[in-house]
């Protein structure tokens, strides 16, 4: 099962909104086909590893270790069920079952009404960490909200003025990067107005090989500049609004109207574009917003040695820490709800 987890997590970032599976068959204590889910719309993690298996005869001698229930209903592919009991796989290990509706038990039922053993709630704790974008989106509606910030020592995010519209860029080029690894493993990503105005950040994952996320910019009163890169470039980027924009839609670029503009309006347009996770990554107004309102599952805060002595305070945040890495001169502090 621990296989099934290192395999599942390869395709982080790839797979929304389908969940993070792998797949092992094992024949006489030997692993004889391995696989996983690595692109949604692409095969499961079933069907790949019992594609890996050579002679397909020695299946009905295997046991199959999967560590999210097999799927029961037809999809963008067919059900991994029904391919497990065609194939004659008599045993089968799961890990945890789908949150899903369409599934929810039923993949199991299947399996066992078809004379398949089910051993349940193996590793099962470790598995539903892994897909905790997953498990949030369906048991509460919502995506999975990481925040993320970088601060002095002393605690500010940012100094009082700039000279330019670029990044005030606190922790090191490695923290840079990890961040847009995080980036990467994400469906979407949100700041604020005032950090469009301020930084023009770009919101993207250069500095990493992986998918860009969803751009979602809160901009109540439509305060984007014409210029902003956010605006200009081809990556597709969503405004949330609560007065109308006049303005010409262009380059994968949309604009939605929250008649009430909060969070739990936010939450719904989330829900319903089926965004699993959401990457909050500031400014300041924005990420307190979600404190307050006690709506995030992970934060991570970036420490470096500098210091401002003045400028815009970092978040009042305080929260149990959770995990702590050091990244050169910068400490990186990561905190689970």
């Amino acid at each position: 099962m621990k296989r099934c987890l290192a395999l599942a997590e390869k395709a982080l970032g790839n797979t929304y909104p389908n969940p993070l599976v792998g797949a092992v068959i094992v024949h006489q204590d030997k692993i004889i086909g391995e696989g996983w889910h690595q692109k949604a719309g692409e095969p499961h993690a079933e069907v790949n590893a019992i594609n890996q298996v050579r002679d397909k005869t020695v299946l009905t001698k295997s046991t199959l270790y999967v560590n999210l229930e097999p799927c029961s209903h037809f999809g963008k592919t067919p059900p991994c069920a029904d391919l497990i009991i065609r194939f004659g796989i008599k045993q089968v290990v799961i890990a945890s079952r789908d949150p899903n509706p369409q599934v929810a038990g039923k993949g199991i039922l299947k399996l066992k009404e078809a004379g398949v053993e089910v051993l349940e709630t193996v590793l099962q704790k470790e598995a539903e960490f892994l897909n905790r974008r997953f498990y949030t989106f369906h048991q509460q509606k919502r995506p999975y909200i990481i925040m993320k910030w970088a601060q002095t020592a002393d605690g500010f995010i940012a100094p009082s003025t700039k000279k330019t519209n670029r990044p005030f860029w606190i922790s090191n080029a490695l923290s840079k990067q990890k961040v847009h690894q995080w980036r990467s493993e994400e469906a979407s990503i949100l700041v604020g107005v005032q950090t469009v105005v301020m930084d023009n950040p770009i919101l993207n994952t250069r500095d990493w090989p992986g998918n860009n996320p969803l751009r979602l910019i809160l901009d109540p009163s439509n305060r984007i500049p014409n210029d902003a890169t956010v605006l200009q470039d081809e990556l597709t980027t969503v405004v949330l609004n609560q007065e109308k924009s006049e303005r010409l839609l262009k380059n994968n670029k949309e604009y939605h109207t929250m008649k009430d503009f909060n969070l739990d309006a936010l939450m719904e347009f989330c829900y319903k574009r089926n965004l699993l996770s959401l990457f909050v990554e500031g400014g300041q107004k924005t990420l307190t917003h979600f404190i307050e309102k006690e709506l995030w599952d992970e934060a991570r805060v970036f420490t470096s040695q500098e210091k401002l002595t003045t400028g815009l305070k970092s978040p009042d945040f305080d929260a149990p820490i959770s995990k702590v890495e050091k990244l050169n001169n910068t400490i990186l502090h990561t905190y689970f709800r």
